[in-house]
């Protein structure tokens, strides 16, 4: 039975003056354009370990972008953990958490980065970013060295944002990139 890690990575959105972008970094042992993301540490939640990836990796604050989910009671009184849009496993080969192969239990979200995302609380540190970063369009994705699902998931959400939001509303946003994911295949 292989062993099981949480990871959690992060598709993050900008909106610039003539599109939408995602934000991806050269991923150092890899050398590869990937998402932001990591492992989940033991006093996070999978939500939380996706924000601090983006900033440790980044140096951005984002919003995540709720999916689409079933409604919650009145009266539920748990504190609700933000939903991510997949959960996937990937085998991976050893790495500074293991020294032996095992899976990558991935909870995938979705975020916004612009102006108004909320900043950590005060005293948090963020530094510049751990990795090389930029903002690449749809059409810049086909001629990057990146893995073809997260390739995928970017050119069908980025397609699903510019059909469908203006990038101030979570809301408006997760309907537009669920939009996307339905388009068709070419």
């Amino acid at each position: 039975m292989a062993l099981k890690h949480l990871t959690s990575s992060v598709f993050v959105f900008r909106r610039l003056g003539d599109g939408w972008r995602t934000g991806l970094i050269r991923h150092p042992r890899f050398n590869r354009m990937m998402i932001p993301g990591g492992h989940v540490e033991p006093e996070e939640s999978c939500a939380e370990a996706a924000l601090r990836e983006v900033a440790e990796e980044t140096g951005l604050a984002v919003t995540l972008v709720s999916p689409p989910a079933a409604p919650v009671p009145p009266g539920y009184q748990g504190r609700r953990v933000a939903l991510p849009w997949w959960i996937a496993e990937y085998q991976v080969k050893p790495d500074n958490h293991l020294d032996v192969a095992h899976v990558h239990v991935d909870h995938l979200y979705v975020a916004l980065a612009d102006g108004t995302s909320p900043r950590p609380p005060a005293g948090t540190h963020l530094p510049g970013p751990a990795h090389p970063f930029g903002w690449y369009a749809a059409g810049d994705l086909p001629g990057l060295d990146m893995f073809d699902d997260a390739r995928l998931l970017a050119r069908l959400l980025l397609a699903g944002l510019a059909g469908g939001a203006d990038g101030t509303d979570a809301v408006a946003a997760a309907q537009a990139l669920v939009a996307g994911l339905k388009e068709p295949q070419p």
